[in-house]
């Protein structure tokens, strides 16, 4: 059976953080830190070299795959800031319809900056996300 190959990590947030060399780039992800942390209550975690995840949920397939992922996160990428909806779109379309300017992926969202969102929707899709999460996958 495969393994995932995205996996918590001991690296230091606040060093992968200050190593971002775009200073907007910076700012928003210590702003998505922030937003994440007090949505969730979880303190973040590095998952693999660039992610940095809150919380965390394990998953089983009917196939028999399983494994562990993050509630939500958010990735500082060369082309696009992505915030990671693990819920997906479909779950919230009242407020996609309200961010701003986004593009998605199953489970991603693309972002130029945090300027080109409603932050305070961007919190409430983050807070409805994680909820359905948690709802869908409790702790045991």
């Amino acid at each position: 059976m495969t393994q995932n190959k995205t996996k918590p990590t001991q690296q230091e947030i606040s060093v992968f953080i200050d190593g971002i060399e775009d200073e907007r780039t910076r700012a928003d992800c210590r702003e998505l830190l922030s937003m994440m942390h007090e949505v969730t209550g979880e303190p973040p975690t590095m998952w693999g070299p660039s992610m940095v995840g809150f919380g965390s949920y394990h998953y089983r397939y009917a196939s028999g795959h399983e494994g562990d992922s993050f509630l939500t996160g958010f990735s500082p990428r060369k082309q696009a800031l992505t915030v990671y909806v693990i819920s997906g779109f479909e779950e919230h379309p009242a407020l996609m319809a309200r961010l701003g300017k986004f593009k998605t992926g199953k489970s991603c969202l693309y972002i130029k900056n945090l300027d080109a969102i409603d932050r305070s929707i961007l919190t409430q899709l983050v807070t409805q996300s994680v909820a359905l999460m948690r709802k869908k996958y409790p702790a045991d």
